[in-house]
């Protein structure tokens, strides 16, 4: 099994329904805090089941929400068949998508999916898609000397805040003994350095920065913006 294959079945990376819900709001949030205007144009790359994408869209004009998996895009269509503002594509469609007709790209928690080869042919689709003035943002980036236990700890003071502890406990207890576990040893998760992201975003054309914090709860993460090098990058997201 690879990672596609995962993700496309019920999972147990959620601890329970109330710690999947707060993830889907927090990452809603900040992509709400990122597009540029009410106008822009926003693909989220790699969405997951976006639970609160409507609130997303209500922010903008159009709605991209594209993933591999066909169990998630058959739940984004029951969920948001009546939104006009709202398209389901395959991640192999967005190629379908006009070049230079995206404001916003966000591509959360997908890099360590990747091999290298993938995570570079996905940048050049990036850069051939947004605005001349566009903003891609990758969030969720995992740094070389990440542990598990460092994820553990985030996950742990997320559901202390959320008030979900009790099922995070348990359920982190599942994932050491679940899927997961086998296939991220097998198969493993792509990690980065900051000058290793920021290299490979300037070879795909696009002039980054690391944001301040990370998209989600998880700060030992990276997020990096990058505009096309032709236009400049002046706001942060958190700033928003």
């Amino acid at each position: 099994m690879n990672w596609r294959d995962y993700w496309n079945q019920d999972t147990p990376i959620y601890t329970s329904e109330r710690h999947k819900l707060l993830h889907y709001r927090l990452i809603a949030n900040d992509i709400i805090g990122l597009i540029p205007s009410p106008e822009a144009v926003v693909l989220d790359y790699g969405c997951g089941e976006a639970l609160f994408a409507d609130k997303v869209a209500a922010k903008c004009r159009q709605l991209y929400l594209s993933d591999a998996a066909p169990l998630v895009r058959e739940r984004l269509n029951e969920r948001f068949q009546d939104n006009g503002r709202i398209t389901i594509l395959s991640t192999d469609n967005v190629t379908d998508l006009a070049d230079a007709s995206l404001d916003l790209i966000v591509v959360n928690s997908l890099v360590q999916y990747l091999s290298l080869d993938e995570f570079r042919a996905l940048l050049k689709l990036m850069h051939e898609k947004l605005k001349a003035d566009g903003t891609l943002v990758l969030g969720d980036v995992l740094p070389p000397d990440l542990s598990p236990l460092t994820d553990a700890k985030a996950l742990i003071s997320f559901a202390w805040q959320g008030g979900f502890l009790r099922s995070a406990v348990s359920g982190l207890a599942r994932t050491a003994f679940s899927e997961y576990r086998r296939i991220r040893e097998e198969v493993g998760l792509a990690q980065y350095s900051e000058e290793e992201i920021l290299d490979l975003l300037e070879d795909a054309g696009f002039e980054p920065r690391r944001s301040e914090r990370n998209l989600g709860h998880n700060q030992a993460r990276m997020t990096f913006v990058a505009r096309p090098a032709q236009a400049r990058d002046t706001d942060d997201f958190a700033e928003r």
